[in-house]
Order: C-alpha cells, then structure tokens, then sequence
C-alpha cells in the first residue's frame, strides 16, 4: 500500500493528565475524523489498550479487535521493554536489547517461549468471544493506552502491515517525542494527546489507571459492534 515517508504528528500542546483510559480514548476520538475512514477496524493492545480502543471504536462506528503482541522483558528489569513478539511468532528487538545486563541468547529464548505461552493463551480466551478480524483494504486504528519504548507497538504495526490495510492510525494518549518520531515512520498517521518529554511510567499521566483484567477484555469484545464483512475484490483494489 502507498505509504507517505513521514506520518503526521498530531499532538496538542497544553495537555493535562487523564483522568483515566475511557477519558483518554474520548479525547482521542475527537481528534479523528471519522468520515474519512474506510471500513474502520479499531485493534486494542491487551489489556489496557482495549478499554482505550472499545471507546474509539463505539464513537467512530469501527469493528473492535485485539492484536496479541507480547512484550519481551529485560533480564532483572521486567517493565523495560527489549523488544516484542507478534501473534504471528514476528520478533522485533530494540537498538538496545544487546547492551542490556544480563542479556544473552539463552535468555532472549526463554523470555520468547513465556510470552508465546501467554499470546496463546490469550488466543484461545479472545479468539472464542471474537475471531480474528479481517484488517486487508480497511483503515486500522491501532490503540494503546501510552508507548514507552515502542517495542510492543512496533510489533504490532510490523505484523499488520503484511494484512495491507488501506491505511494504519496509531492512537495512543501519551508518548515520549523520540517514540513518536520513531513509530510515525512504520504509519500513515499518529495521534497523540500529550508528549512529554521525559516519562518514567505511563500510569504516572492517568489519575486512574486501575490493572486491567481479561475479563474486562472479554466484556468489551463481547459487547462491541459485529463483526464488519471483509470487503470485496474490486474493493480492495
């Protein structure tokens, strides 16, 4: 699909902290134009992606879905992301993941083996409620509830990318500057509600950011609009 080499960064200035993921996504939403979607798909990041996503879903009139990529921990350090693992078995690592202590191959191994136990899982639990949607020749909206390194949402644009979706929107409430710079090359457009420009956690932008569990996931999906028919040949041409 055509591609423009740099997405647009939509990120106003003066934003305040959240006061939760549901407050989060409804301001997201506003800052999409629905009209100029086609067939819109919405694909939440597990967990908290999905609330963020179940929300723009509902106001955009879009299909609601999960993509299932797993972060890969750093050894001693396991809210540090060195990379991440797609549905699909894609792996994708960061610049850094090498130089971290206690990194080794024999590592790298068995964190890939426990987090594709864990997609698995969460395959069999999500995939019963809603079968994988159909992303080809549609706008996909990819959500998340903050990026930190971006590893996990790199992941998941690789991986949708080879459904060739007719265009990919990253939404997400906050993110550092670097990271953005970062993601807008592998999409056609990120909104983003506040970029600040240094973050330790992204709970510290939310007033409420309560762990989300699969219930809860399983509530949304269950609750969200059918699913849209996939679109005919000569649509996708």
């Amino acid at each position: 699909m055509g591609r423009r080499r740099n997405a647009r960064l939509l990120t106003p200035e003066g934003a305040k902290m959240f006061h939760d993921r549901t407050d989060a996504a409804r301001q997201l939403a506003e800052r999409i134009e629905a009209s100029a979607l086609k067939n819109p798909l919405v694909l939440g990041i597990p967990r908290g992606g999905v609330v963020v996503g179940a929300v723009l879903a509902e106001s955009l009139g879009a299909e609601l879905d999960v993509v299932l990529v797993r972060k890969l921990r750093a050894p001693f350090e396991p809210e540090l992301a060195i990379g991440a693992l797609g549905e699909d078995g894609d792996v994708f690592l960061t610049d850094f993941a090498r130089d971290v202590t206690g990194f080794s191959d024999a590592y790298l191994a068995e964190e890939l083996a426990r987090q594709a136990a864990e997609i698995a899982r969460r395959r069999h639990a999500f995939r019963m409620v809603r079968p994988r949607a159909v992303a080809t020749g549609r706008s996909v909206i990819l959500a998340d509830d903050g990026i930190a390194t971006g590893a996990t949402m790199l992941a998941a644009l690789h991986v949708l990318k080879m459904q060739k979706p007719v265009e990919l929107i990253v939404a997400v409430p906050v993110a550092p500057p670097d990271t953005l710079a970062l993601v807008a090359r592998h999409c056609d457009q990120v909104v983003c509600l506040l970029e600040p420009a240094w973050m330790a956690a992204i709970g510290a932008f939310y007033a409420d950011f309560e762990q989300v569990e699969d219930a809860e996931v399983l509530r949304l999906l269950g609750a969200s609009l059918p699913m849209a028919k996939a679109p005919a040949a000569d649509e996708r041409r």
